[in-house]
């Protein structure tokens, strides 16, 4: 039986989202990033969307985490990593 504490102290993996597009080097970058994190994220294409178009425009990556914006153009892996601790922290 797992120890209480310890259970609480478990949080659920993230909900990722990296908004992307076509041919975008940064894009890759950012999934390269998010991906030597150990995370799993959701891509999706913002030019398939004309809201998301009209929201992100020229500016991607975004990468969305638990609903929150946290990167825009590069993810940097010194934050990136700040945030996942903190939230196991918790």
């Amino acid at each position: 039986m797992a120890d209480q504490s310890t259970a609480h102290a478990v949080k659920a993996a993230p909900r990722v989202v990296l908004y992307t597009r076509q041919d975008c080097c940064l894009c890759d970058d950012a999934r390269l990033v998010l991906q030597q994190h150990g995370l799993t994220h959701e891509c999706v294409d913002v030019d398939g969307d004309p809201r998301l178009r009209e929201q992100f425009g020229e500016c991607v990556p975004v990468v969305e985490i638990d609903g929150r914006i946290r990167f825009r153009g590069r993810v940097e892996p010194i934050l990136l990593r700040r945030l996942l601790d903190g939230r196991t922290e918790k």
